[in-house]
């Protein structure tokens, strides 16, 4: 596959370029750096919220990847990130690219069914902003019908970690292990999207990953 991937430089980015050129797929990995994560990867400088950008750089791609964040310098990052993701939307959508995968947030999860993650009490207010960005987010997604997107939400903590290959996929459900803990390294989370890529199993829909 040839695949575009924008916020390639991040934790998780960076993991996806890695995990997708190890299998043989050719990755573009665009950044506002314009810096290689990977070797043997193709670095990009764009910006992700420039629909022309994005439209130029993902023709004849078979898929494009966003492993983009919200913004972290204090201010409310939930419109800016809605903007952001509808401006990539666009630009998918111009270059006629279907196959759309989104990295999101873990806040949304639901821990019962209607109940979600970042509604509990005790969820860290540091981390609400951020969460109530990817939601929103994601209720954008949900009203786009003319690309194949697929949301994918980590566990609740993620971090860098060992590639084991082996981990636990659901849709909507916030998953546990018998401690009650959510986990997933950035390894096996990256192994989890590309194999989403490859498969295509849940389209038009999020899929959670945890162990």
């Amino acid at each position: 596959m040839r695949i575009v991937l924008f916020g390639a430089t991040g934790m998780v980015g960076s993991r996806i370029a890695a995990e997708a050129r190890q299998r043989g797929h050719r990755v573009t990995a665009v950044s506002r750096s314009g810096r290689s994560p990977v070797p043997g990867v193709t670095a990009a400088a764009a910006d992700a919220s420039d629909p022309a950008a994005t439209a130029a750089l993902a023709a004849g791609a078979d898929a494009v990847v966003s492993a983009c964040a919200p913004p972290r310098d204090g201010s409310d990052p939930e419109q800016p990130f809605l903007a952001l993701n509808r401006a990539l939307a666009q630009g998918v959508r111009e270059s006629g690219v279907r196959r759309f995968l989104v990295v999101g947030g873990a806040g949304s999860l639901e821990v019962a069914p209607g109940r979600q993650l970042c509604d509990q009490p005790g969820f860290p207010e540091k981390y609400r902003a951020e969460a109530l960005a990817h939601r929103t987010v994601l209720e954008f997604y949900r009203t786009v019908d003319d690309l194949d997107w697929t949301y994918v939400s980590p566990a609740a903590e993620i971090g860098p970690g060992e590639r084991t290959g082996r981990f636990r996929v659901d849709d909507d459900r916030l998953l546990t292990d018998a401690h009650g803990d959510s986990r997933i390294s950035a390894e096996d989370f990256a192994v989890a999207c590309v194999d989403e890529l490859e498969q295509d199993t849940h389209p038009r829909a999020r899929m959670s990953v945890a162990y």
